[in-house]
């Protein structure tokens, strides 16, 4: 009776054991599954993988006598009432900052703010594709029926003409997609000593 008894009590810490250890692995794999886009997004910027391009603080202080042709892309998700369409393509000397322009008008009745999201074809060459400045970091807002010019500053990096696989490149696309968002609210500020609020809860 006693060796039942033991038996059926090793039984529970087995199965307990069990329990807990699916309840981690459970735990462990929804951990992952949030962090996997921010991670992912991160591997794809600091590598350029599946075309995602550089940014950096500074211009490139190497100009080549070699050109690059850049093509660009413009594109709306169909929850975006925008009319959006893309810089003309250029043929800048690899190395060399220059400026293009975007343009968007909301065709909608209403304000509405949308985020763009970018990719560089061939994707090899998205490691050596540096921008400056972009629309893309932040949100744009437009109000009903405003138009606005969108800069783009960027060069290629001159290290595009080393590498094995990018060496033969000779046209780049820059591609761009504006989807929908909610714009970001402000942070509530504190209020000033000596103003506002009673002292009470």
């Amino acid at each position: 009776m006693a060796e039942m008894a033991q038996g059926n009590g090793r039984k529970q810490v087995g199965n307990g054991a069990i329990l807990a250890a699916c309840v981690v692995f459970v735990a462990a794999m929804v951990g992952a599954a949030y962090a996997a886009v921010p991670l992912y997004r991160l591997f794809c910027q600091v590598t350029g993988y599946n075309g995602t391009t550089q940014r950096v603080e500074q211009f490139s202080d190497t100009i080549l006598d070699q050109t690059m042709r850049v093509t660009f892309d413009a594109n709306t998700s169909s929850g975006l009432n925008w009319d959006f369409k893309a810089a003309q393509a250029i043929e800048p000397k690899i190395g060399e900052t220059v400026q293009v322009n975007f343009t968007a008008t909301n065709r909608s009745p209403n304000p509405t703010t949308g985020t763009a999201v970018f990719n560089v074809t061939p994707m090899e060459a998205g490691a050596y594709f540096n921008k400056v400045q972009c629309f893309c970091f932040t949100e744009t807002t437009l109000q009903p029926g405003e138009t606005l010019e969108m800069p783009v500053l960027f060069f290629v990096d001159p290290e595009i003409t080393k590498a094995e696989e990018t060496k033969n490149i000779k046209t780049i696309t820059l591609s761009y997609t504006f989807y929908p968002s909610e714009p970001s609210k402000p942070v509530a500020a504190l209020p000033e000593k000596g103003k506002g609020g009673d002292g009470k809860l």
